[in-house]
This record gives C-alpha cells, sequence and structure tokens, in this order.
C-alpha cells in the first residue's frame, strides 16, 4: 500500500450492511482495526442523508459522507483544516453538491409516466409501508429512505425489454439512471466515481499527503467509484453477479458476501 494515505469508500447496502438483514456484525472488528490504524471510512452509499445520520452512529463512524449515489458530499467540521472548496454550511456539514434537487426529476417523470402506465412506481408515490416491502426497511427507516433530496429511486415493475426502454426515455430527457440492487435511481450526471475523485482531489489539496483510495461495492451503481479507485473491491452478492468492470489491475473479488467479504477483503490488503 505504500506510505500513501488510505480512503476507504464503501457502499452500505449489500457491501457493509448484509443484503437481507442489513447488519454489519461480521465488519465491527475491521471497522475498529481501522478506527485504529487512523483509516477514515466513508459510505458512499445511494442512502439519504437522513438515513446516514442514524447510520453513522450505529457504525460508529463519524467523518465524510457521501449519499444518493454521488449526488452530495458531507464533510463534519474539523475534518479538513480549512472549508473544502465549493462547499456550503448545510445542516452541520459543509456540504458539495453534484445536481439538480429531487423536484427536478419528479417533473421528468411525470413527463414519461404515460408511455409507461403501471410499469413503475417511486418512492414520493409509494407509501412507507410500500416502501418498507420492498427494502425489507422497517419503518422508522423506511421514513428516513423517503426523505431524498437530489433524486428519486424508481421501482421497475414491468418487463427487462421495457425497462430498457424506460432507461432510454428518463436518458433522452436529460437523467442519467443508475441501476442499484433494488431500485433504478433518477438523477443527474453525478455518480459515486466522481464524488470520491472530488474527495480524493480535496484531501490532498489541503493536506499534501499522497492518497490511496480503497473502493468496495457490490452493484452496477458502483461501478464508477471501483474504476475510479486505487484499488477497486467487488463484494460477492448471493442476488447478483459482480459489477463489471473495465479496470483489470488492482481488483479483488471477495469469496464472501456482504460484511463476511468486506472484512475478507480489507484484511488481506490492509492487515496481513
Amino acid at each position: 500500500m505504500s506510505n500513501a494515505k488510505t480512503l476507504i469508500f464503501t457502499d452500505m447496502d449489500g457491501t457493509l450492511l448484509d443484503h437481507n438483514t442489513y447488519s454489519f456484525a461480521a465488519a465491527e472488528p475491521t471497522l475498529k482495526k481501522l478506527e485504529g490504524a487512523n483509516i477514515p471510512v466513508i459510505p458512499t452509499t445511494s442512502k439519504t442523508f437522513v438515513e446516514l445520520l442514524a447510520l453513522r452512529q450505529t457504525l460508529s463512524l463519524n467523518g465524510p459522507f457521501i449519499v444518493e449515489n454521488g449526488a452530495a458530499a458531507y464533510i463534519p467540521h474539523g475534518f479538513f483544516k480549512k472549508k473544502p472548496a465549493g462547499t456550503v454550511w448545510q445542516d452541520g456539514f459543509w456540504c458539495k453538491s453534484f445536481t439538480s434537487s429531487k423536484m427536478y426529476w419528479l417533473k421528468l417523470l411525470e413527463k414519461v409516466k404515460p408511455d409507461f402506465q403501471d410499469e413503475f412506481t417511486h418512492f414520493s408515490e409509494m407509501t412507507i409501508e410500500d416502501i418498507c416491502e420492498a427494502t425489507g426497511l422497517d419503518a422508522a427507516d423506511a421514513t428516513r429512505a423517503a426523505q431524498r433530496q437530489f433524486g428519486e429511486p424508481v421501482l421497475w415493475k414491468g418487463s427487462d425489454e421495457r425497462k430498457e426502454a424506460f432507461i432510454k426515455s428518463v436518458t433522452e430527457r436529460g437523467a442519467y439512471p443508475l441501476e442499484g440492487g433494488r431500485f433504478i435511481h433518477i438523477s443527474g450526471d453525478c455518480n459515486k466515481g466522481a464524488a470520491l475523485e472530488w474527495f480524493v482531489d480535496e484531501y490532498r489539496r489541503q493536506s499534501n499527503e499522497d492518497v490511496s483510495s480503497i473502493a468496495l461495492g457490490d452493484g452496477k451503481n458502483d461501478i464508477a467509484m471501483l474504476e475510479a479507485a486505487n484499488i477497486a473491491v467487488r463484494i460477492a452478492s448471493p442476488s447478483h453477479p459482480p459489477p463489471p468492470l473495465q479496470k483489470e489491475e488492482n481488483v479483488y473479488t471477495s469469496t464472501l458476501h456482504g460484511p463476511e467479504g468486506w472484512t475478507e477483503v480489507l484484511t488481506q490488503l490492509l492487515f496481513k
């Protein structure tokens, strides 16, 4: 790993959190080792700001985090010596946003809806009970998941062929849809990889240190992050194959699922 400062960017669902149970128990000892080694773990997720506020407490993580598939980065005061470039003070954090607000994307979905009647629904139309059923979250977590600021998750109900037509339609109208483990996320020209690169550049600028980034993820919406990192770790999933990557060097794939795989590969990379 050389003498570069290591930064870890990690997806949540299906990666640090178990795909079905959302447990992170298998990763807890490794998280404590990383904290002891002063290696930041930066959640980089499709989850919302309010979800991350609760989850950071559960995981005992108090550093920066990236939400809604790279739509915005939140950095606590004091993590950097100076105000991060291009940020505004928002909700108790320095916030760097990379895309338009949710309302813009809701209007876009209204425009395509007549062409795809009854083939999809999305969070703003779903009840909390609907979101619970679709995600496996409890009511409190589903309520937090619904409080999106920068994009909208679509639950596709039609055929795969029609899904491709839907993705083409929203793309032609300016969206950059991302398929996650359960939903198609409709947002702008932002992704986890661009947010990672912005953060690494800011870290280098403020610290004058070389940086080595490790990214861990299991889904298609993690591809940009995995491609952008110095080291890509694909976490095996019980529900889908590892995301395909163009890069070939410094790519690792876990043999175990979720947090077990997370611990498996980070232990090999950092603690052997």
